[in-house]
């Protein structure tokens, strides 16, 4: 459950960078916070599907 709970803030973290750097208009920032936010986003989502929220075995 752990994993779940700092993969999600990363990932909203990253959601919030993907907007400052529109808002910014930064090339370079926009490639990185929407490949950080694509890989922690999907990796999140994959957890709480395989794991359940809260774990479930």
């Amino acid at each position: 459950m752990g994993l779940v709970i700092i993969t999600s803030l990363v990932t909203l973290l990253a959601l919030f960078a993907v907007v400052s750097t529109f808002k910014n208009k930064n090339a370079m920032g926009i490639l990185f916070s929407l490949a950080t936010l694509g890989v922690f986003g999907w990796f999140t989502i994959m957890t709480v599907l395989h794991s359940g929220y809260p774990g479930g075995h």
